[in-house]
């Protein structure tokens, strides 16, 4: 499913040209405050796979100022390899997966900070339930994770602002995980608990 999110992003960021006047400016009182949005990474639900996310994400967001915004993110999606696997050979291969998959619910806590014209810096700090599912389909165990990403990315403003897309690059980190049944213990415990240059395609409506 990441390949198929990088090769997305990838494509998406160079069709979109960047708006230069991006920025909310902070003596604007006019700019809508509120917003609403989730991830054109939901488009991988509806792609042939024999792992399909079955993602779900829905924001909800308030700008403090023109520079800084806090928002609420729902979030829930399976994934079947660790989370740290970097990009290279080993990346979504052929026997490197759990035994099965995970299925997650969190909601995310997110704070984004302006830094120049559309340029944004983010921190999103998720507590995430957890449900370990084997091969045959069968609910073996429940976990629980805490799930940082930390991202650099742009505010794209669109139709006169009613819309907005965000492309960005991110580290995410798991700095808590309760332990896994052994057998997906076994092989989340071969690879680091980073994950670098992970994409993001957040959208959006003001309101």
């Amino acid at each position: 499913m990441q390949k198929k999110s990088l090769r997305l992003a990838l494509i998406l960021m160079m069709a979109l040209p960047l708006q230069i006047k991006a920025q909310y400016s902070k003596q604007d009182s006019t700019y809508r405050k509120f917003f609403i949005g989730s991830t054109l990474f939901m488009l991988a639900n509806v792609v042939p796979d024999n792992n399909p996310p079955q993602m779900v994400y829905l924001n909800f967001g308030y700008r403090i100022t023109g520079k800084d915004v806090i928002s609420l993110e729902f979030k829930t999606w399976r994934y079947a390899w660790p989370i740290g696997i970097p990009y290279g050979k080993s990346y979504e291969a052929e026997g490197e997966g759990f035994p099965g998959y995970i299925r997650e619910h969190g909601v995310s806590l997110n704070y984004q900070r302006f830094l120049w014209k559309g340029l944004f810096a983010q921190v999103d700090v998720m507590p995430a339930f957890q449900t370990f599912v084997n091969d045959d389909g069968k609910k073996i165990d429940k976990g629980f994770q805490i799930f940082n990403t930390y991202s650099i990315g742009y505010h794209i403003k669109l139709f006169k602002d009613r819309l907005f897309f965000q492309p960005s690059i991110a580290m995410t980190h798991r700095p808590y995980q309760s332990t896994m049944p052994a057998s997906f213990k076994q092989v989340d415990d071969r690879w680091p608990r980073v994950f670098f240059l992970q994409p993001g395609l957040h959208f959006g409506v003001n309101f």
